[in-house]
């Protein structure tokens, strides 16, 4: 198998989340994803692995079952294989917080500006707001 072409900026690389919005294609808000302070880390490995987890702002333990409920829509975590092509960040996932997403190819878009990383999801229908088209656009700190 021919190896992997990666973005060595990227790659073998360690990152905080700073911020999550969701944007409406039509232009008409932009609006934070778990708040305004989400916690979250995304490690990319040397052998093409990636895993994401991130909670929203605020969570706390879960008592009830519509707490827990609102505990699952407040987090997100994934994993999987990796590749890029050009500004094209794919991840084959294999295990997700979510298993709709288990072994779909999750496409986002990435800029790279110093040690801040700005991750970009397709334009797609978002279940969670009445099927309007939405994109998240979310920014990482790289961690030294």
């Amino acid at each position: 198998m021919p190896p992997n072409p990666r973005s060595p900026t990227i790659t073998q690389s360690f990152w905080k989340l700073i911020s999550w919005e969701t944007e409406f294609q039509d232009g008409s808000e932009r609006r934070p994803v778990f708040g305004k302070n989400p916690t979250g880390y995304l490690l990319l490995t040397a052998q093409d692995r990636m895993m994401a987890v991130i909670e929203g702002e605020g969570r706390k333990v879960p008592q009830t079952d519509e707490e827990r409920s609102r505990a699952f829509q407040t987090m997100f975590a994934i994993t999987g294989i990796y590749r890029v092509e050009g500004d094209k960040w794919i991840i084959k996932v294999d295990v997700a917080w979510n298993p709709a997403l288990n072994g779909t190819d999750q496409v986002r878009f990435y800029k790279l500006d110093g040690d801040r990383l700005q991750v970009t999801t397709s334009w797609a229908p978002n279940a969670n707001l009445g099927g309007r088209v939405t994109r998240g656009t979310l920014a990482w700190d790289r961690v030294k």
